[in-house]
């Protein structure tokens, strides 16, 4: 029986072992929907709400799954709505293998109903590759190197199949010129720097009685080495945010997250280390990083383009986190000198009171944090955790405590808002036996999670574990922007822009057979969580939250506090209950214990 390109493409998947595809019908892909029909839905097409949700929910497959992740789109407005998911993949390293309809050949350049050049639209995003599939012939190679390129350069690339080639009869590429065969073997490798280079790292770090580590996404891989060189050097170990899960947070050692978003202690181990190990991690602001010309300094990453351009490292060390350091720990001196290492853990102690008082202190009428810090001991220990971008992820960086195999992320570089749904939704089918939760903000829930919703109830028979919890925090404000506009921008909160309505996102929930919890009070923060924890399925809980709660950043000065109250001062509608919060949340470091 002959096959058309399109049955061709979903058996080159198979033959990836491709068992997800997430995406969205539309008649620029009917070639590719009517194979799916005839291959009994093999690999599963996971149908979202929009192409943008597509594209989020293979990049949460991805990062969750340590796998390929697939989404498919039809042409014109279809393919445009993939760039967003896609830019969240390139700029966090993720492997997103995207395949897009187009108009036919016949009618290209004739400005056809949904023609758009796709080459320029994705030219950027998927730079490392991406091509379109003109004849039969072409097919297992572009698609075998679109695949092969997006895992070796974690990233995403582009297939685009024109509408009429989808339905032609497939047929492979000869042995003849011009011809080019393909292969579908992707045998691992492991990269490692030379020896001269460890070396050199291994003086450095052994140089310094002060050391500090900082861990990336990069390093996920390679947590018992972590674990070894921290003891080794008497480190103290802070997390950039994508590494949040790399190590638990019950270490002693182990400082959190760092920058805006981070902990006190990262910053004071930052502050006063004399040498500092990034590992896997391209964390952006160097004003987090010690003052240049403080620390030496080594950096292992995989990917060379990414390596030397955050901090003026001695060494760069190019290779797998895990092959290089389990080469580089017999090169490495154990550090007598403790003091440093006692100096950082009572600094962690410290940190977790001064946050458990600021959990704990009145607001109107619930306390973010207290409902970040509430569910943190409640998380059972295989849950995977995603978070939106906005002040939700000042909670979940600095409440939530990593630790056994509990996974989390978030979109670390592009930070989107919108992602946590779609993320909870591929990772929820890359491990269909675990729990999941999202920690969502109010205004990424009315952006695109509302409608997500219905993608979770669409699938929820098909997981193993019903277990998919998802938290909103409601403060009718995109709280965030916000913050920025008063302590960055030096200006009162822009009520028109600022505002959100007030949506009943647990009775929508209900409405779609969901269940949905309400909560208002204090005392019913821990039990609401409990009890989505418990459902039969997908649950949402909407927290009514108080907007003017300050995501203090750890380095906050007084003098910064006053700058901020001098731009509400300029007309901000919620300045006396902001300045009573923020008063009431710095006061915390000072007092030797209690709640306000």
């Amino acid at each position: 029986m002959s096959k058309d390109v399109a049955d061709q493409i979903l058996a080159r998947l198979r033959d990836w072992d491709v068992e997800c595809v997430f995406g969205y019908p539309g008649d620029g892909i009917n070639g590719l929907i009517a194979a799916w029909g005839r291959a009994e839905n093999q690999p599963r097409f996971i149908q979202a709400r929009h192409e943008e949700m597509a594209a989020l929910e293979a990049v949460g497959y991805a990062k969750f799954g340590h796998r390929l992740g697939v989404c498919v789109a039809t042409s014109g407005p279809g393919a445009i709505h993939l760039l967003n998911g896609l830019y969240d993949a390139k700029l966090d390293h993720v492997p997103v293998v995207a395949i897009v309809g187009q108009t036919h050949r016949s009618a290209m350049g004739g400005s056809y109903q949904q023609e758009v050049d796709l080459h320029s639209l994705f030219k950027d995003v998927a730079s490392d590759f991406i091509a379109t599939v003109n004849v039969p012939e072409q097919l297992p190679n572009v698609l075998d190197r679109a695949i092969r390129t997006a895992y070796a350069r974690r990233c995403p690339t582009v297939v685009i199949v024109p509408g009429d080639v989808q339905e032609l009869e497939y047929t492979p590429p000869t042995h003849e010129f011009k011809m080019v065969p393909s292969s579908l073997d992707r045998s691992a490798w492991t990269a490692v720097p030379a020896d001269d280079a460890l070396e050199r790292a291994a003086e450095v770090l052994n140089s310094g009685e002060k050391p500090a580590l900082l861990i990336g996404q990069g390093a996920a891989a390679a947590r018992a080495e972590v674990e070894e060189v921290a003891e080794l050097l008497g480190a103290g170990v802070a997390k950039a945010l994508l590494g949040k899960d790399v190590l638990s947070d019950e270490l002693p050692y182990v400082t959190g997250s760092i920058g805006l978003l981070g902990t006190r202690p990262s910053w004071e181990l930052m502050q006063g280390c004399d040498t500092l190990l990034t590992i896997g991690s391209s964390f952006p602001y160097s004003q987090f990083l010690p003052e240049f010309g403080q620390a030496r300094a080594v950096q292992i990453d995989l990917d060379p383009h990414m390596a030397g351009m955050r901090y003026p490292y001695e060494v760069n060390l190019i290779g797998d986190a895990r092959a290089t350091l389990r080469r580089l720990i017999p090169l490495l001196r154990r550090n007598r000198r403790r003091g440093w290492r006692e100096k950082i853990e009572k600094s962690v102690l410290r940190w977790e009171e001064v946050m458990e008082r600021r959990a704990g202190v009145s607001a109107d009428p619930l306390n973010p944090e207290h409902v970040a810090r509430a569910l943190s001991p409640l998380l059972p220990d295989r849950t995977l955790l995603t978070c939106d971008s906005g002040s939700v992820a000042n909670w979940y960086a600095r409440h939530i405590a990593m630790r056994g195999d509990m996974r989390g992320s978030l979109s670390g570089t592009l930070a989107t808002m919108g992602c946590a749904v779609p993320y909870a939704i591929g990772a929820k089918f890359a491990h269909p036996d675990r729990p999941v939760v999202a920690l969502v903000g109010d205004g990424a829930m009315q952006m695109n999670g509302l409608a997500e919703l219905v993608t979770a109830a669409k699938y929820r028979h098909q997981w193993d574990d019903p277990r998919l919890v998802i938290g909103v925090w409601n403060n009718r404000d995109l709280n965030q922007v916000t913050w920025e506009l008063r302590a960055m921008g030096n200006a009162p909160s822009f009520l028109p822009s600022q505002e959100l309505p007030d949506v009943p996102y647990a009775l929508f929930a209900e409405s779609i057979g969901l269940t949905g919890l309400r909560v208002e009070k204090p005392d019913e923060v821990e039990t609401a969580w409990r009890m989505a924890l418990a459902a039969d399925g997908p649950a949402v809980v909407e927290f009514v939250t108080d907007p003017s709660v300050p995501p203090i950043p750890p380095h906050a000065t007084w003098q910064q506090l006053e700058s901020t109250v001098a731009a509400l001062a300029k007309g901000d509608a919620a300045r006396g209950a902001v300045v009573k919060q923020g008063l009431k949340a710095k006061v915390q470091e000072f007092l030797p214990g209690g709640k306000s």
